[in-house]
């Protein structure tokens, strides 16, 4: 197939980009590197089979020839973005992936979305289903983010309604691996960076908040199979396995044989205190589960970061 894979120099967008060519796919990988990695874009353009085409999503999209399937991973994710790039965020949610349902309905392309855990907000269920509405601040620091994923989610299911489009949708949960931004302000670099320099461990609040962490590979499976599934409703694609951040913080610590100390710093405005998926419709519909160990998946992350 020809696929168009939009965020492409991101971490999850290289890593589906370069899943897509191991399987034989011919992709057209887009971003405007504004917060990509170019070098995700240099390896990734090493494959004849790859094409990358610099543009920003907000406008027009006009590209040749046809395409049976659209990943879309393009918007700013990490924390330390949404102060700055705020308006960016909401642009790409709203009027960019209005584009990419253009260009879908153009093409009779099938569109991935990747929406995110953060429209549950700060969770008042737990764990977190699909059906589960979410508690948001619609006016708080990280609402750029948690509104704008709904309000694609909103635009997706009123487009598939109104012009037939073919739509997935994925609610992505915290996943690592190699190939993150190494300033990407979320837990797991920061601790990973600061334990390689045996700097202080800076950990939120008391650290008794919760994440499950998923390693990338097994991310890539899902969205490959949710890709490919009948299923137009929401997906938690995640990992169950519920972890304090004080606790990641400890493993990452001995995993890199680190001197650091932890430190408690404030916790910012709007932190969510828990975050579990309950993946129980991937396991029914798509077959899936995740198969990474945390202790394996955090080494390989230490690694990559202790050589990149």
């Amino acid at each position: 197939m020809r696929i168009l894979v939009t965020g492409c120099a991101g971490f999850i967008g290289f890593h589906m980009c370069d899943r897509l060519l191991r399987d034989g796919h011919e992709v057209v990988g887009l971003d405007n590197v504004s917060t990509g990695q170019r070098p995700n874009v240099v390896d990734l353009s090493k494959n004849p089979r790859f094409q990358f085409v610099e543009h920003d999503l907000t406008q027009p999209l006009a590209l040749d020839g046809s395409f049976e399937r659209v990943f879309n991973f393009a918007c700013p994710a990490s924390p330390v973005d949404f102060d700055p790039r705020r308006l960016d965020i909401l642009a790409v949610c709203s009027r960019g992936v209005w584009n990419l349902l253009d260009f879908c309905k153009r093409s009779g392309a099938r569109l991935l979305h990747t929406s995110t855990s953060e429209v549950y907000g700060d969770p008042k269920v737990h764990p977190q289903r699909e059906d589960y509405w979410g508690n948001v601040n619609p006016i708080g620091p990280r609402s750029c983010y948690d509104e704008g994923k709904r309000f694609a989610e909103a635009l997706i299911t009123a487009y598939r309604a109104m012009h037939g489009v073919e739509t997935r949708m994925v609610r992505i949960f915290n996943t690592y691996g190699p190939r993150m931004r190494r300033d990407d302000g979320r837990a797991l670099p920061n601790f990973i960076s600061q334990a390689l320099t045996n700097q202080p461990i800076t950990v939120h609040g008391d650290g008794s908040q919760t994440r499950s962490f998923c390693y990338i590979s097994d991310q890539i499976e899902g969205l490959t199979r949710l890709a490919e599934s009948d299923c137009t409703d929401p997906v938690n694609i995640g990992n169950p396995v519920e972890v304090t951040i004080l606790q990641v913080a400890r493993e990452i610590v001995q995993l890199a044989n680190s001197r650091s100390e932890i430190h408690l710093v404030p916790r910012p405005q709007d932190d969510p205190t828990v975050r579990q998926p309950d993946i129980s419709r991937a396991r029914k519909v798509l077959g899936w589960s995740p198969v990474v160990e945390r202790t394996d998946g955090f080494c390989r992350t230490i690694e990559w970061f202790r050589g990149g």
